[in-house]
């Protein structure tokens, strides 16, 4: 294994390799326990996950809500052993015990990861290709605030957003649209690795996938880098400096990896990837390792430690930043405070006031005139509204008069063009919601949002605030024929758990 990262220099190989281990084997235990669950994915990307929490996320276990910690997207959510492992080690508020639990009713550890139910989790993941694009929005509202925010000299948002996708997240569409919007923007700040291991569950990506990553990527405008080997460290820690210093183009480090790294009979096989290996087979990877014991979530004391102090480690930059905080506060005290409101989540008092009032005076207003009329005049009280359509502004009327929109140039803009994307729309949303900061919207045609329907769905489970403006519900529609005429969407709509549908009636209803 290559030499650790200059700030855990100090450690030895043989501590660093038992801290990464560990990772390993929490994760084949876990899946044992629950006799189900992913164990190849963790035991192949433990290194990463190791490199990314111990020596370079800008996190703070004791504070996860920190609003300037870099953001981590585990978009292969299967894999959630490996972000669970990690969040245990680095003192995250995540016992032993709901490792154990792994997959069972009311534990912290749920299949796939879910923001809000278990600390350190950003977003919920689970169907694949989401991840990408929530990261996605985590970089668009870093962006934004960034530019709204920052005074020279007083850089109080400056984090990165890190994701780990897999082949299957790459395979799904929407890793399409979201990285093609992310290029075109040049969100700098994007860093993702995509996991190598050539395997799906139905055997090698060769049966279904001849593309070329890298090409891609670099089509989209991505700064595109290669790792050969997951384990070795220093190439990890030299390509994540080589992402940042490029500032123009986010960046994905295609890293090569082994399924089920170690396991004597399942590494580099589809058997590792969906089902527990086995007792034997676990006792025969432990072995592999050189690990210290047989009993199950056996955590080595030095492990422990080690993962502990490289946690204080990162932790210090929270330290740091709330000394740039007072300073800005200090400098910048209006700025501060409407920071702080838009970060709390907590709306500017005059918004009741700012909505137009429609009625009999008002003569015939159609409901989507109504909803332009609408957004802007709340625009004006609540800057931190931020939205736009998937390439039909004119006919949905989500623009914002005066505003500029938001590009690779204009970080501050408030008007989304978020062209033909209507999936990706929906998740980089979700992404933008969870950030903070900012409250996002997006409109399209009504029967449009089958497009976009898984995002809406994960935005009800997650309970972020996204607001979502279908237009062009109407009998008058006919002369499109059936392919534009919304039939069974509103009744889909409202099927959705946790999803606030509104149908008004007329303009008064709308606003």
């Amino acid at each position: 294994m290559s030499a650790v990262s200059p700030l855990l220099a100090s450690a030895s190989p043989e501590t660093v390799r038992l801290a990464i281990d560990t990772v390993r084997t929490l994760a084949m235990d876990a899946v044992q326990a629950a006799e189900s669950g992913h164990p190849g994915t963790p035991m192949a990307l433990a290194p990463l996950a190791y490199a990314l929490y111990a020596t370079h996320l800008r996190h703070d276990p004791a504070a996860p809500a920190w609003v300037d910690r870099d953001r981590f997207v585990l978009s292969v959510g299967h894999a959630s052993m490996l972000l669970y492992g990690s969040l245990h080690l680095a003192g995250y508020d995540l016992p032993l015990e709901e490792i154990r639990n792994f997959r069972q009713w009311e534990s912290l550890t749920p299949g796939h990861p879910e923001v809000h139910h278990t600390k350190g989790v950003e977003t919920t993941t689970g169907p694949l290709g989401q991840g990408i694009a929530n990261a996605v929005g985590f970089a668009v509202a870093e962006a934004s605030l960034a530019a709204t925010f920052n005074r020279p000299g007083h850089q109080i948002v400056d984090h990165y957003t890190y994701f780990i996708a897999g082949d299957g997240c790459l395979m799904e569409g929407i890793s399409h649209e979201a990285a093609s919007f992310a290029g075109h923007m040049k969100l700098g700040k994007l860093i993702g690795f995509f996991d190598d291991n050539g395997i799906t569950i139905d055997g090698s990506t060769a049966l279904t996938c001849s593309d070329d990553a890298a090409q891609r990527f670099a089509a989209y405008g991505w700064q595109v880098l290669q790792v050969d080997d997951v384990n070795d460290l220093a190439a990890i820690d030299a390509a994540i400096a080589e992402a940042k210093a490029d500032t123009e183009r986010p960046t994905l480090i295609i890293t090569k990896t082994h399924i089920g790294f170690g396991s004597p009979n399942r590494q580099d096989s589809a058997k590792a990837h969906g089902e527990p290996l086995g007792k034997d087979e676990i006792a025969l990877t432990k072995a592999a390792y050189g690990w210290p014991s047989t009993e199950p979530f056996f955590v080595p004391a030095d492990a422990l430690a080690h993962w502990r102090e490289a946690a204080a480690q990162r932790a210090a930059t929270h330290t740091e930043w709330k000394h740039t905080w007072q300073a800005y506060e200090a400098a910048h005290p209006e700025l501060a405070r409407e920071f702080e409101r838009r970060m709390k989540g907590e709306l500017p008092p005059q918004l009741e006031q700012a909505f137009p009032v429609f009625d009999a005076k008002s003569g015939a207003v159609a409901s989507r005139a109504a909803s332009g009329a609408v957004i802007n005049a709340i625009a004006g009280v609540v800057p931190e509204l931020l939205g736009g359509s998937a390439d039909l502004t004119g006919s949905n009327l989500t623009n914002v008069k005066g505003a500029q929109p938001f590009s690779a140039a204009q970080r501050d803009g408030r008007n989304f063009h978020f062209g033909i994307r209507e999936h990706a729309m929906g998740a980089i949303m979700n992404g933008m919601g969870l950030h903070g900061g900012v409250i996002p919207y997006g409109g399209t045609f009504l029967v449009f949002s089958d497009y976009m329907r898984p995002a809406i769905r994960l935005a009800a489970l997650m309970g972020v605030q996204a607001i979502y403006v279908f237009t062009h519900d109407s009998i008058g529609l006919g002369e499109d024929g059936p392919t534009h005429q919304p039939i069974e969407h509103l009744a889909a709509l409202r099927c959705i758990p946790n999803l606030l549908v509104l149908r008004p009636a007329d303009a008064d209803e709308v606003s």
